[in-house]
């Protein structure tokens, strides 16, 4: 028989405080300390599964997105998105009675989540050391450009420097053209998405297998490299050296954003030998069948262009609704490019309700992308709108850590809160 886990002290403590919640991560509490994306993102995932986030900003001031627009009624609705299913309290961590309550808000907490410059927080006192004094199963996110080590650690970083540095920024783009960036902020999000994935290994860790608090160090450069498909074993073991390519791509043959008979753009890729059959069929291009230039999808690689061309001259030739139909009964993958009006009015999108309406008492209903993954078997969380500056400092302070409301209007006076 399997001896149970024994759960150290730090572990215990968090393991034993969950109550069952109407959603998946009801119970768990985590601190942003965040600014702008990366970091802020990462918590919100967790507040959007219910986890109560609590989001720890600037007095005064706020988090530099509440500035960055657009705005409706002197709102933010970057803000309004990213920032939704959070709790706002306010707190100047660089004065000493601020630190203290940051520390006694660490030890009431599961995870912090930070995204400065690696150095910042150490140098206000509230290093991982000091954190974990006060919690020993506390999880600490750390996202940085570069990372807490290496040559460059305390360089800045944004979305735009880890595209760049991870590589994926140079090959973006057409050759005779200099580089492009992506048109959201990938990195941010992508950084994001790891982030809250290695927070919930470590969660599970800590509190499953007996595991103690740790930090977590996360590079965003590193969360690019690491969706870059062969970039690094390609120049390792063949010297290759990938380029701009424009929107042709070696894993599909044919494959291109080809101009319809209506003026739009449709992508469309093949890959597959079974995929490449159905095309030529539904083309009437049986002698692609027999080319030998087109045996394989590497050979068809190296005949990409020759094919792309054919692929788009039938493409703006038929009627779109042909066009589609035709595609459909042949089972082959294809979307038109779309824009946000397209998004907007599609069934499909309508279907899933992946696109939400958010309540918000000052400026009405604001439209976002809603909670993703889907459970199906579980009733979703209804998404709460971002918070204002400050909004939850008397229950945090005074609910939570229990400070007088003498001691808060002190403390606010101060500049402290």
């Amino acid at each position: 028989m399997t001896a149970p886990h024994v759960l150290n002290d730090g572990a215990s403590r968090h393991a034993q405080k969950r109550e069952p919640g109407p959603h998946m991560l009801s119970g768990l509490r985590i601190l942003d300390l965040g600014t702008m994306v990366a970091g802020p993102v990462a918590a919100t995932l967790f507040g959007d599964f219910g986890a109560e986030v609590i989001k720890v900003e600037v007095p005064r001031r706020g988090d530099t997105v509440r500035d960055l627009g657009p705005f409706v009624g002197g709102k933010c609705l970057y803000w309004s998105v990213e920032n939704r299913n959070k709790k706002s309290i306010t707190l100047d961590l660089r004065k000493p009675e601020g630190r203290e309550l940051l520390l006694r808000l660490v030890e009431e907490a599961d995870a912090v989540v930070e995204n400065f410059r690696p150095g910042t927080l150490e140098k206000w006192g509230l290093g991982w050391e000091d954190m974990k004094a006060r919690n020993p199963g506390l999880i600490l996110l750390r996202i940085s450009g570069f990372g807490q080590t290496g040559p460059y650690r305390e360089r800045a970083g944004y979305d735009r420097i880890a595209l760049a540095f991870g590589g994926l920024m140079g090959i973006t783009g057409f050759p005779d053209r200099p580089p492009v960036r992506i048109g959201t902020s990938i990195a941010d999000y992508q950084s994001a998405i790891l982030g809250a994935f290695s927070l919930m290994m470590a969660i599970y860790h800590r509190d499953l297998h007996g595991g103690e608090g740790q930090q977590i160090d996360l590079a965003m450069y590193e969360s690019i490299i690491r969706f870059t498909e062969v970039l690094v074993p390609a120049y390792d073991r063949l010297g290759t050296v990938r380029e701009r390519r424009g929107n042709t791509h070696f894993a599909a043959a044919p494959g291109e954003h080809f101009r319809t008979s209506d003026g739009r753009y449709v992508i469309l890729t093949v890959s597959a030998d079974a995929g490449f059959k159905r095309l030529a069929g539904v083309m009437g291009r049986h002698d692609w069948l027999t080319d030998p230039r087109f045996a394989t999808h590497e050979q068809r690689w190296q005949h990409v262009d020759e094919l792309n061309s054919a692929l788009a001259a039938w493409i703006e030739n038929q009627p779109v609704d042909e066009l589609c139909a035709r595609l459909d009964d042949a089972r082959l993958a294809y979307s038109f490019i779309y824009s946000i009006e397209d998004i907007m009015n599609d069934p499909h999108y309508r279907a899933r309700g992946t696109i939400v309406s958010v309540p918000d008492a000052e400026i009405g209903p604001v439209k976002m992308a809603g909670v993703v993954p889907k459970f199906p078997d579980r009733e979703e969380k209804a998404i709460e709108p971002a918070p204002d500056l400050g909004q939850h400092n008397h229950e945090i302070y005074c609910g939570l850590l229990g400070l007088s409301d003498a001691e808060l209007a002190a403390l606010t006076e101060a500049e402290v809160i």
